[in-house]
């Protein structure tokens, strides 16, 4: 009888695990993802929120000096929470400032020194292979040139700074094949500068940065529409590679990828992590590069070729954006007919003379506000208004609390008048931050850049052939460091499909004949994926497509 050392049942099972997997492919679905994707913490996100908002302004021409105030001081403090957060996990992030000094255009007309924060967390086995997520650290009020008054900017951007903290807090503590950049941008307001800069300085170095996540406006869940959303995100992305040439544009145009660039199909990517991650959260693709006649700080890396997209709120609130603190309109008190008011009140007295009724509340509301911020005036026999005279973000009015003295008895002011608040507040203040929406989507961004940095090298040089055959074909190369690599998958769809529809694991081969699928007919694409089930974004045939 034979008989089987410990060793040689290990290396059965091992052998027996290998061939499971080959057959039957790796995980559809990465577990720890789940955890991550749960994370977040709405509590630190809106503590860095309102520590970004204390600085007063984060205009990229403010203060550089101060420990408290402006630009300096905030940059400076994003530095130092990325270092702590290194400290946390043995030094793991590589904290750097990016800059350039900027001069001559319209909004940095002086030369200004445009200062980034990058943080930087090494891949184990493709270290030159990166995923970005991005948020701005400047704000702006309504003249794009005022540096000094207080610019809160505390949704635009202090949230998509405060998610990029928080997603490296908690990626921090694992570790991935690729490397993932956390970066807070500045320059964003004024033209963009701080994405052109760090853009420029990753093609010097030689990065290769596969996707950059760009956060602009995570936290406000109620719009200038008046609809109020806390489950859906909008992902912008381009159609078509902005640096493709004229030779590309023209193969483009006869074999298609109109709506196939690398961006787009990182938006894909980040719904389809989404989807099987998060609940309650619908992913809202846009195919546009940004909303209509705008723009972010994703563009400047489209623009030199780098995929990148924009995650962001889906309902805005343009009172809340670059406008300067202040309220509009005001708060209209009219008196109620006699008969609203109850018996027990004097109502003869105060109707024989509702002027003079009107004039006493005047000096009583000056008495109860005990504010110099308001202005209290008669617009008629019946009506007063409450309007606000300075630059204040103050928007309660507290009149419940003001009693109408007619002499023998008081009244409270709100039983007396009908109360309509007809003012209108600007300025993005800590109000409209709804931290729990930005926990969603600082989730949405963790578990791309984890799902991407513990992708294998994405499949190189994919090329489609199969003009007048009956079979499409796809072929690849596998680059180096694919130390993780179990194969790759094939996609297809119809071409009027806004997503891809198919797919198929197909293991550790390089080309695959789709039998009896006419290339007119779809299009086809390839990702690589990892043996615990991470996967890269899907990689259309051609330049059109190529990460």
């Amino acid at each position: 009888m034979k008989r089987i050392t410990l060793a040689a049942a290990l290396l059965l099972t091992a052998c027996s695990a290998e061939a499971q997997n080959s057959a039957y492919g790796p995980p559809s679905e990465v577990q720890d993802l789940y955890e991550v994707a749960t994370a977040p913490s709405a509590d630190r996100i809106q503590a860095d929120i309102q520590t970004l908002v204390d600085f007063g302004t984060r205009h990229t021409l403010s203060e550089t000096e101060s420990d408290s105030r402006g630009i300096g001081a905030a940059r400076r403090w994003i530095f130092e929470e990325f270092e702590k957060i290194s400290a946390e996990c043995g030094g793991c992030l590589e904290v750097i400032y990016v800059s350039d000094t900027i001069e001559g255009e319209r909004r940095i007309p002086e030369p200004t020194e445009v200062v980034s924060v990058l943080a930087i967390q090494r891949g184990t086995t493709d270290p030159n292979r990166y995923v970005m997520m991005s948020g701005d650290i400047d704000s702006r009020v309504t003249d794009p040139l005022n540096g000094t008054d207080d610019s809160p900017g505390a949704n635009d951007n202090a949230s998509g700074m405060a998610g990029t903290i928080e997603a490296a807090r908690i990626l921090s503590k694992r570790k991935f094949a690729g490397s993932i950049i956390y970066a807070g941008l500045s320059g964003e307001e004024q033209g963009l500068f701080g994405g052109k800069i760090v853009a420029d300085y990753a093609l010097a170095e030689g990065w290769e940065i596969k996707g950059v996540l760009n956060n602009d406006m995570i936290s406000n869940i109620t719009g200038i529409d008046g609809v109020t959303n806390n489950s859906t995100v909008r992902v912008f992305s381009e159609g078509t590679r902005a640096n493709e040439t004229e030779a590309e544009a023209r193969s483009r145009r006869f074999t298609g990828g109109e709506v196939d660039s690398p961006s787009r199909n990182l938006a894909r990517y980040v719904k389809a992590q989404g989807d099987q991650y998060l609940t309650n959260l619908d992913i809202m693709m846009v195919y546009r590069l940004d909303r209509f006649g705008r723009g972010g700080h994703h563009r400047p890396f489209n623009v030199v070729g780098i995929p990148g997209i924009r995650i962001m709120e889906t309902h805005e609130h343009y009172d809340r954006q670059h406008q300067d603190l202040r309220i509009e309109g005001a708060m209209i008190l009219s008196l109620k007919d006699k008969d609203q008011i109850s018996p027990i009140y004097d109502a003869d007295y105060l109707f024989n003379d509702t002027a003079n009724t009107v004039r006493l509340a005047v000096d009583q509301i000056y008495a109860g506000l005990q504010s110099s911020h308001y202005s209290v005036t008669v617009i008629s026999d019946t009506a007063l208004e409450i309007r606000t005279t300075s630059e204040t973000s103050v928007k309660e009015l507290r009149l419940n609390n003001i009693l109408f003295d007619f002499g023998h008895r008081k009244i409270d002011l709100n039983k007396l008048f009908n109360i309509r608040d007809a003012r209108r507040f600007y300025g993005d203040t800590m109000d409209g931050v709804d931290s729990v929406y930005a926990a969603k989507l600082t989730a949405l961004n963790a578990i791309t850049l984890a799902g991407m940095a513990g992708a294998p090298p994405f499949p190189a040089n994919v090329e489609a052939t199969g003009a007048v055959q009956p079979s499409a074909k796809l072929t690849w190369e596998t680059p180096e460091n694919a130390d993780n690599l179990a194969g790759y998958r094939v996609h297809w769809r119809l071409t009027t499909e806004p997503e891809w529809t198919h797919s198929r694991f197909i293991g550790k081969v390089n080309e695959w004949t789709f039998e009896n699928l006419v290339i007119d007919n779809y299009f086809f694409g390839v990702s690589a994926v990892a043996k615990d089930g991470s996967e890269t974004p899907v990689v259309f045939p051609g330049a059109a497509g190529r990460f």
